[in-house]
């Protein structure tokens, strides 16, 4: 699964330094596959669908902080516990029970989002 930020989101910016495949954003910022992870050029999701990973991609949130889920791995890989729920102070930082992923699919997520480094 993924995490996600809930609307009790305060805005204080905590997660988004914490999260080792930088997958957080601050309220209406763009995104791109390339940042923080060692994605280049054109990527292959596996299932027929590519994308330039320095494209720009629209904001998931114009009003909280928000989490890509395509880059999130639950920091599996990199530390114990999502980073971005051990610091956030309103603990809004939650499962997102939309997004089921087992350790092995993050794991091999993380891969694949720093395979160039």
């Amino acid at each position: 699964m993924a995490i996600k930020i809930t609307d009790e989101c305060i805005n204080c910016g905590a997660c988004e330094p914490e999260c080792p495949n930088n997958a957080i954003y601050d309220a209406g910022a763009a995104w791109r596959f390339s940042d923080g992870t060692g994605l280049k050029g054109v990527i292959d999701f596996g299932d027929g669908n590519t994308l330039n990973a320095e494209e720009t991609q629209a904001a998931l949130s114009d009003d909280i902080y928000y989490i890509v889920p395509d880059k999130c791995t639950e920091c599996v890989g990199f530390h114990d516990e999502p980073q971005c729920a051990a610091v956030c102070p309103v603990d809004c930082c939650v499962d997102d029970e939309d997004i089921r992923e087992s350790e092995e699919e993050l794991l091999a997520k993380k891969e694949w989002l720093h395979m160039n480094e």
